[in-house]
């Protein structure tokens, strides 16, 4: 699998806009891979994001370009069922395992 670069579709007003960049930004650096951050782009995102039940698109969501195929690694973060906060290491460990790395 050769993964060509990690792209984040982000909006700086939105209260993940932070973990996703962080997230990103240590994927990016641990993977050896070029990172893409793109504000706002709802077109990209309504094409190779997920969406809700009405066909919706959201903010942020993380993608990487594998070969010639966009395809999303994270479209939520993980909750901590204990604390309700953010699960940051939870969420890397699911970016990496569908991007195939060994965690």
């Amino acid at each position: 699998m050769n993964i060509k670069k990690l792209i984040l579709v982000t909006a700086k007003h939105l209260p993940q806009h932070k973990y996703f960049e962080n997230l990103a930004k240590q994927l990016s650096k641990e993977l050896n891979t070029p990172l893409d951050i793109v504000e706002e782009d709802y077109v990209f995102v309504n094409t190779y994001g997920e969406k809700d039940e009405f066909g919706m698109a959201w903010l942020p969501q993380l993608f990487a370009q594998i070969d010639d195929e966009i395809k999303p690694i994270l479209t939520r973060l993980p909750i901590n069922e204990k604390t309700l906060d953010v699960d940051i290491e939870k969420a890397r460990e699911i970016a990496l395992k569908i991007l195939g790395v060994k965690v």
